[in-house]
């Protein structure tokens, strides 16, 4: 137990984690780890000298047990004379609306409340039960998915976080240690059965991946959180080299474009030149990471490598990358897209969209129907949608009901399934009610209230032609 407690005091002075006078807001969930997190804290809050609090979220998904778990955490803290905030947030009802991760939404959910806590208490540091094992899988689970330095350095022991700090104290130790401290101080926790399942990717890689390593060598999480170290201060270093090098490279202009000057760019070594782009993509984005993906990245640094010629590449959101000579152009590509596509549908006539055209009528107007293909007819009843109909583009958040689906799909990942180019995604004509119900998605999707066979209850039919 003394080693234990010394070398996370020894990791808290190092990193610099805890100061005197800190409020600190222990994320407890009633596991193994943050238990054990919160006994360390109890003991040593009078020798750091400072304020502990305790917050925890019952994200309503495993019934009772998850309210037990809300009721542990609450008994031991006031047993223990520990402020606690706890709140339970219907996860099951946002990933009914929202479709998606069901774990992305949890962490959005839990760290936004955690956020609320100390904004409203003012506490300045929230403490996570990371730790050594956790890194080793952030690391091995990113390099999977791509090459992104980001990504494979790992968590940092400290990093901004609302209005304050966010810090892991136990991002050295061991799950096994941990587990030795909590035993060694008597401490009880909760165990979450779902962390025994294979249904999320960090429990097949704790599962199934880490074993193996750890058979190899046991003392590979201590190694990874030795490689995210060195890894995070080398990048802090060449991020900051890249921030002074930036404002000689890209230049903005009065129109909230950016111009890189080829020439300058290729002079810098190879991972400044990343980094700049980085840079250059949270500046356009507003520091979003939606779009910090090696894909892009890649392509952006394959059009700044010809000062020759023209080139353009068409970027999320409607911007695009602009190669002329020596310089790049990054700005909004204006359409006319709105003026284009926003219009009411009249029934019993035709609409011309762009490369396609549209018609809504009496499914009993069988003129109409003449000489169209089975694929261009649905069949749909008006009573199921509130007219009028128009055609417009999409917008964020647009989701469709699908047959064989019980929550909405995004607009923006059938894009993504479907291979459409960015550049058309903004254009692509949406057809919607009066209450913004879509009812196509037009000759990808349609909702699934439309139907290929006419059913009795039927009364319109919408044509899709694509040849025209």
């Amino acid at each position: 137990m003394v080693s234990f407690e010394a070398n996370v005091q020894q990791f808290i002075l190092d990193e610099k984690l805890v100061e005197p006078g800190d409020r600190l807001l222990i994320a407890c969930s009633g596991g193994m780890d943050s238990m054990a997190l919160l006994h360390f804290f109890i003991k040593f809050q009078h020798n750091f000298k400072i304020q502990l609090f305790v917050t925890h979220v019952d994200h309503m998904l495993r019934g009772r047990i998850s309210e037990e778990d809300r009721h542990f955490v609450e008994s031991f803290c006031e047993k223990n004379n520990v402020p606690v905030f706890s709140t339970s947030i219907p996860i099951p009802n946002l990933i009914q609306k929202e479709g998606g991760n069901s774990q992305a939404i949890c962490r959005r959910e839990r760290y936004a409340f955690f956020s609320e806590i100390m904004e409203k208490n003012q506490i300045n540091k929230l403490v996570t039960a990371h730790h050594a094992d956790d890194q080793l899988e952030s690391i091995i689970m990113a390099l999977t998915k791509s090459g992104s330095i980001n990504g494979i350095k790992g968590m940092y022991a400290k990093r901004n976080f609302a209005n304050g700090t966010l810090i892991r104290p136990f991002l050295m130790v061991t799950k096994e240690e941990i587990k030795e401290y909590l035993v060694e101080m008597g401490g009880s926790y909760r165990e979450d059965a779902s962390n025994q399942k294979d249904d999320y990717t960090r429990n097949r890689f704790r599962h199934h991946i880490v074993p193996h390593l750890k058979k190899e060598n046991n003392n590979v999480s201590a190694h990874a959180v030795v490689f995210a170290k060195n890894l995070q201060q080398d990048d802090d270093v060449l991020n900051t080299i890249a921030e002074e090098r930036f404002p000689h490279i890209v230049s903005k202009n009065n129109n909230n474009s950016f111009v890189l000057k080829i020439p300058l760019f290729q002079n810098e070594a190879a991972a400044l030149q990343r980094r700049i782009i980085l840079i250059l993509l949270n500046y356009i984005y507003n520091n979003s990471n939606n779009v910090h993906s090696w894909t892009l990245t890649s392509s952006l640094l394959n059009l700044c490598k010809n000062d020759e010629g023209s080139a353009v590449i068409h970027l999320p959101n409607g911007f695009i990358a602009k190669q002329q000579y020596h310089e790049v152009v990054f700005e909004k590509y204006e359409t006319n897209s709105e003026a284009l596509l926003e219009a009411e549908v009249p029934i019993n006539k035709w609409t011309k969209l762009q490369g396609a055209r549209l018609y809504i009528g009496e499914a009993s107007n069988n003129l109409a129907l003449e000489n169209q293909s089975s694929s261009n007819l649905f069949y749909f009843n008006s009573q199921n949608f509130t007219p009028p109909l128009r055609i417009r583009a999409r917008k964020d958040g647009d989701r469709i009901s699908l047959k064989g689906m019980d929550a909405q799909k995004r607009l923006s990942r059938i894009f993504i399934d479907e291979k459409i180019p960015i550049h058309e995604r903004d254009t692509w004509p949406v057809l919607v009610d009066a209450k913004e119900e879509i009812l196509a998605l037009i000759g990808i999707r349609v909702n699934k209230g439309l139907s290929k066979t006419k059913r009795l209850t039927d009364d319109l039919v919408m044509i899709i032609d694509k040849e025209c």
